[in-house]
């Protein structure tokens, strides 16, 4: 796999600057005009991206009423019907070339999620520069394959893959010709707990499949995306709401916009941070050198008295000798006359 992927002329892999997702998904509450918003939003918070979601309610599901069709228990949509539950969250087609259009106006980066192959040929239409896998699809194979053959890069969600599951969808983009993978760790929990995240996985994803890592996160606060990046993580996808207190179906687990901005600062600060593994003193440090410890004269002495740990300490500041030297010059004498305060040198020692 590719240790670098380029989307939009932006290098993302070690090395560069994280690059951030904002997830629109329901978030528009089926209002274009604040879709648009959304993105206005996304770009003046310091998002690289904003990513949409492409499908239909019967592209994605069956519009059947059995208890197998009924949102997850414990999750935000309990006791919705999925039918249902998309009819309220999808982002209709029509809206699709307006928003990438917007996006291209305004400078961020539009992509989306397709959910069957008839959005991947709606979105080669529109000229999205990458595609995600949502986590819920990484075990649709004809989906990756057709996906995998536009040779764009390929973002894909693990929130509820096996192993097995990621080593196949790799497979598959590897046959189909495309090595321009990122993998994100992710779970598909919502909001995530903190304790389920393991952000640890991260650094084994990127040595197991030497490839480009990232994190697509659902928990709330941005201590964890901080974390991830501190950990490798070279993308960092989150949803975005203009307020939760919009609701819609992600509302409750979105950030809001001055959230966002915050992340983004405070992952910019973490790349400064990182830096690179370094031993070298910076001149401010090597200035600072001269406020450590070093060996002085504690008390007034006479020529001939007797070096002791009352007379000869280990001070700040760091003019004297190395403190290394300490009790190599106790029960010494010393050469002169010495004040208080004297940085001790080799010439105040006799032997």
């Amino acid at each position: 796999m590719n240790k670098e992927v380029i989307i939009d002329n932006k290098i993302i892999g070690e090395g560069h600057l994280v690059y951030t997702i904002a997830e629109m998904s329901a978030n528009h509450l089926m209002n274009l005009n604040r879709a648009k918003e959304i993105i206005r939003l996304a770009k003046s918070s310091g998002a690289d991206a904003i990513k949409l979601q492409t499908y239909r309610p019967d592209t994605i599901t069956l519009d059947c009423r059995g208890e197998e069709f009924m949102a997850t228990k414990g999750s935000p949509w309990e006791g919705m019907n999925l039918f249902d539950l998309y009819q309220t969250a999808y982002t209709p087609w029509e809206w699709h070339r307006e928003l990438f259009d917007y996006s291209k106006e305004i400078g961020i980066t539009c992509f989306s999620s397709p959910f069957d192959l008839t959005a991947v040929d709606f979105l080669e239409e529109l000229g999205t520069p990458a595609y995600k896998i949502a986590s819920f699809e990484i075990n649709d194979i004809p989906l990756i394959r057709k996906v995998a053959k536009t040779k764009k890069p390929i973002i894909i969600s693990t929130g509820i893959a096996e192993l097995a599951d990621i080593e196949l969808a790799l497979k598959t983009c590897i046959e189909n010709g495309n090595e321009n993978v990122i993998l994100l760790k992710c779970v598909s929990e919502y909001p995530t707990p903190y304790e389920e995240l393991n952000l640890r996985t991260i650094t084994n994803m990127k040595e197991t499949f030497n490839c480009v890592v990232g994190l697509s996160d659902h928990s709330m606060g941005n201590a964890v995306d901080i974390a991830a990046v501190a950990l490798g993580a070279s993308v960092i996808e989150k949803h975005l709401t203009i307020s939760r207190e919009d609701g819609g179906p992600d509302g409750s687990f979105s950030m809001e916009p001055a959230e966002y901005k915050e992340m983004v600062n405070n992952i910019r600060n973490v790349e400064k941070a990182l830096g690179t593994v370094h031993y070298e003193l910076t001149e401010k440090q090597k200035n600072s050198r001269g406020r450590s410890r070093s060996l002085y004269v504690a008390k007034d002495m006479k020529k001939g008295e007797i070096f002791n740990p009352e007379n000869l300490r280990s001070i700040r500041p760091g003019f004297g000798l190395h403190t290394k030297y300490y009790d190599d010059i106790l029960g010494k004498k010393a050469s002169c006359d010495l004040k208080k305060g004297t940085a001790m040198q080799w010439k105040y020692v006799n032997d």
